[in-house]
């Protein structure tokens, strides 16, 4: 058992989690997630990110005792050390040092029903979490990110899913225009309040590309330079909008009704 607040151990996941924790994991192709959830995720999981170690405290054993990690790098650090390592206040005392998964576009075989979601410029890692969460439970392919959003590997985003990391491919920092040829210049749409079609009578043609704009900023269609449909929620209430993750999952759930394909 690793006892040492000073163990190379320590180091390294610090290093991963910490204030230059992008640099570092996008140069070791490594990043950290924590608690029982995505443990169960990796265990079962075929094509989602690998697990080169697993950290577990005393009480983290206690939590795992019915999975099996025999096939699994298992290292035990005293409850102090986990608190260390950990980027949760009350961690629970399972961490894991995890591999960045390289997907290829080419492989997501897209079909007339299929959507994509793509992220523009998201700066919130609950929202983009929460967003990959939803994108997992209505059925995208797969969740793209631009240039200059949040890093989708960073603890508070790893947390945010809830363990759907594991089950949908993500690419990051792809510029839109790279995106569409490679995935067969599928029909893009953009949310936007300003726009006279609702999301609720939207038919796709074929496969689409769900765009999502920087929480404060919007999307720009001439800065991505494309050609896009612009849909809005319909709302009854008073709210004047909603919130981007909620707004993202409303547009997935209509994406994917049968109507829609």
């Amino acid at each position: 058992m690793i006892e040492s607040l000073h163990s190379p151990h320590v180091g390294r996941v610090k290093a991963l989690i910490g204030s230059r924790g992008s640099k570092e994991r996008s140069d070791s192709g490594l990043f950290v997630a924590e608690g029982i959830q995505p443990l169960r995720e990796a265990l079962s999981s075929q094509r989602g990110p690998g697990i080169e170690t697993l950290y577990l405290s005393p009480a983290g054993l206690t939590r795992i005792a019915e999975l099996d990690t025999s096939e699994v790098n298992v290292v035990e650090v005293s409850d102090a050390v986990m608190q260390a390592m950990a980027s949760t206040v009350t961690p629970q005392g399972i961490l894991m040092v995890c591999s960045i998964p390289s997907h290829s576009l080419a492989d997501l075989s897209m079909t007339e029903e299929s959507f994509v979601i793509y992220l523009d410029r998201i700066q919130d890692p609950g929202n983009a979490g929460t967003i990959l969460r939803s994108a997992d439970a209505f059925g995208a392919r797969a969740v793209i990110t631009s240039p200059g959003s949040v890093d989708m590997y960073s603890p508070k985003v790893v947390r945010s899913t809830a363990g759907s990391l594991w089950h949908i491919p993500v690419f990051e920092s792809l510029e839109l225009r790279e995106v569409l040829p490679q995935l067969g210049n599928p029909e893009c749409i953009v949310l936007s309040s300003h726009a006279s079609e609702s999301i609720v009578n939207f038919r796709a043609t074929g496969p689409c590309i769900a765009i999502f704009g920087n929480e404060g900023a919007g999307t720009s269609t001439e800065q991505l330079a494309i050609n896009a449909r612009t849909v809005a929620i319909p709302m009854s209430g008073q709210a004047e909008s909603l919130n981007l993750s909620a707004a993202a999952s409303v547009v997935m759930f209509t994406l994917s009704q049968p109507s829609h394909g």
